[in-house]
């Protein structure tokens, strides 16, 4: 059977047994727990997630693995503790899989073109899970999580030069605040690309998402949430102050521009603030003030 990584699919098959334990460990896996697994591959994670949980569902698009994994696994399958489905993940609802009536996590390696499609799903979904760990490129789980990129030494400047303030290398982005707006995103630990096969262009690391709740959402409205937070990154060169302009209903110019003042004023933010420089209550500031 051809089982060589489909490009189309975003394949890379992961071959550290290390990693997999990492991937187990951050996710607290237990024999009472129920795991998805989004992209099994050839089965490195699914076999160890077999010994330490209690069932594991497993979803594969690519009909040649479903097929060897079916045969892989097929004394697991008989047995009940693995359900092999094939599907697109973006497709799946975790009411066809009973997901809905109990709790379960999501381990996986996933394709890294659909990162964020992957994390919008299962973090704003009715049935949540309780914990996603997941692979995904370094840099991008370290922007969800905050981890500032490590400056480069400084060249040595000319006697009587003024030195530069050094400038924060970390940006938050709306997939960063979605992320924290539900649970939080801790980076574990990184992956060498040559762990995978084929070696992917850049490293990875394990992203693990934990506490993943609605909490947040107490005192504010969700969808109100998250319209002012794309309206506030629609234009990354604007000012916050201009992009939430549209957020306004008033029809005078003159108080629109009052009452932004007085809504990034009451949430001790300067006029020249730009939304990648807000942290997650700002937004929650901001959501009150303009929807009050």
């Amino acid at each position: 059977m051809n089982l060589r990584p489909n490009k189309t699919f975003g394949q890379n098959f992961l071959k550290s047994q290390k990693v997999v334990m990492s991937m187990l460990n951050a996710s607290n896996i237990n024999e009472n727990d129920i795991v998805l697994e989004i992209g099994p591959g050839k089965g490195i994670l699914t076999e160890k997630l077999l010994t330490h949980a209690k069932k594991i569902i497993a979803i594969e698009k690519d009909t040649r693995l479903v097929e060897y994994l079916k045969e892989k696994f097929k004394k697991e399958i008989d047995k009940g503790t693995l359900t092999l489905l094939e599907g697109d993940i973006l497709d799946f609802e975790p009411k066809s899989a009973d997901l809905d009536k109990n709790p379960y996590k999501i381990v996986a390696n996933i394709p890294y073109y659909i990162t964020g499609a992957i994390l919008k799903k299962f973090l704003e979904t009715e049935h949540q899970p309780e914990i996603i760990t997941i692979l995904v490129q370094k840099e991008v789980a370290r922007r969800i999580v905050g981890i500032e990129k490590r400056r480069k030494k400084a060249k040595p400047r000319p006697a009587g030069a003024v030195a530069r303030s050094p400038e924060r290398r970390f940006r938050e982005s709306i997939l960063s605040i979605s992320v924290k707006a539900y649970g939080m995103p801790t980076y574990v630990e990184k992956v060498p690309a040559r762990l995978f096969s084929p070696a992917p262009k850049v490293d990875s690391a394990i992203l693990s998402v934990r506490k993943i709740s609605r909490d947040f959402f107490d005192t504010i409205n969700e969808t109100d949430f998250f319209k002012v937070l794309k309206a506030g990154f629609s234009h990354k060169r604007k000012l916050l102050m201009s992009n939430i302009k549209p957020l306004f209903n008033e029809t005078e110019k003159s108080s629109i521009q009052t009452d932004k003042k007085e809504i990034l004023s009451a949430c001790a933010l300067p006029d020249n603030s730009r939304a990648e420089n807000l942290t997650l209550n700002d937004w929650k500031c901001l959501t009150k003030g303009i929807n009050s």
